[in-house]
């Protein structure tokens, strides 16, 4: 995929995903935060199962989590607890606050992952830019969820 393509797409879905905590937390008072997180990922798994049966005619591939190791399973309940913590801190950051710290964290750690090389991926060094952008996020987080209705 070109590069630009990749940015433009996946700001379009960071969009999107600003929708879910406030989503969910308005289905969370009519069937409780693990309710809406249940509901929430249980429509994503069905979702991905019609995509997947579709695309590939059956399931004959996942013939191959066999060999998967025990770490590549858990992307799930990653998103579980992305789900549920989200839908509950929400109330108190609003759908920005919320966003604002996903991303934070994501990007601290996604350095700290490149910088390792782990799980497959290219070592990338922490340059004094990239430092300086985290940074930035982190102020940037620290601005959006002050209090101040």
């Amino acid at each position: 995929m070109d590069r630009a393509l990749a940015i433009v797409a996946t700001i379009f879905v960071g969009g999107l995903i600003a929708f879910q905590p406030p989503v969910n937390s308005q289905l969370g008072k009519h069937v409780s935060v693990i309710g809406a997180a249940f509901v929430s990922t249980g429509i994503s798994a069905i979702v991905l199962l019609v995509l997947y049966v579709s695309l590939k005619g059956g399931f004959g591939e996942l013939s191959g989590l066999r060999d998967a190791h025990w770490y590549e399973l858990t992307g799930g309940l990653l998103g579980a607890v992305l789900v549920t913590v989200s839908l509950v801190t929400v109330r108190t950051l609003g759908a920005g606050g919320v966003v604002a710290a996903t991303v934070a964290g994501q990007l601290i750690v996604s350095a700290a992952l490149d910088r390792a090389g782990v799980l497959g991926l290219d070592k990338i060094g922490l340059t004094a830019p990239r430092l300086v952008g985290m940074g930035l996020l982190v102020i940037g987080t620290l601005l959006i969820t002050q209090p101040g209705r």
